[in-house]
């Protein structure tokens, strides 16, 4: 069984090696060649590779601290070399991204990522009209809606500003009855007095026939 210093070092080297292959043969391969989905998901694929490679260079970083000093500066440019290539295939995965990026909007809008007029061929020009053309009819719209939600709304002010003379009106017939009962009822005590003072003289006076 190996047990030198340098064989944690090696194996880690070695996994990095076969996970830069691979990436190799994708962003020359799939990556490159293929379109849609296909070369999203080679992508992906490249981006989870290059995680792992990345881990196994902080890895052989790690293990080169128990190497002999004197052996540990051909270790260090290994270690070297293989950051430069992880960063050359992270920059060729980030340039791939933003080609699949300009395609996708490119296509959503379409246009043709060829074409060297600013608005493209003749008919890209016709949708881009149409485009307008929905989107002015859209504003009208909205702008008529916004014109019948204010007049809905003056309408239910005018509403509620009715509803609310009314029951002004019916709170002052109230008030009004409650008066007019009280009245009728001084009145009625007065009507009542005025009849006992009359009825008593005449009280007296049979009494003393009597």
């Amino acid at each position: 069984m190996d047990t030198s210093p340098t064989q944690l070092f090696d194996s880690y080297e070695q996994d990095f090696q076969q996970i830069i292959a691979s990436i190799r043969t994708k962003v020359e391969g799939d990556a490159q060649n293929e379109a849609g989905e296909q070369r999203k998901a080679a992508l992906r694929r490249v981006e989870m590779e290059l995680d792992e490679a990345d881990e196994m260079v902080s890895q052989m970083e790690i293990e080169i601290q128990g190497i002999p000093q004197s052996i540990r500066p051909s270790y260090q440019a290994r270690i070297k070399s293989a950051k430069a290539d992880l960063q050359r295939y992270k920059k060729l995965s980030k340039d791939l991204h933003a080609q699949v990026s300009r395609a996708d909007l490119l296509s959503h809008s379409g246009l043709s990522p060829s074409s060297d007029e600013p608005y493209g061929q003749s008919n890209d020009r016709t949708r881009l009209l149409a485009g307008t053309s929905i989107l002015e009819d859209g504003s009208r719209r909205l702008l008529e809606s916004q014109r019948i939600a204010l007049e809905t709304e003056e309408q239910g002010a005018d509403i509620l500003r009715g509803l609310r003379g009314q029951r002004e009106q019916i709170q002052n017939a109230r008030d009004t009855l409650s008066r007019a009962d009280t009245s009728i009822d001084r009145a009625s005590g007065t009507l009542n007095k005025m009849i006992r003072r009359q009825v008593l003289p005449f009280s007296g006076t049979a009494s003393q026939g009597i």
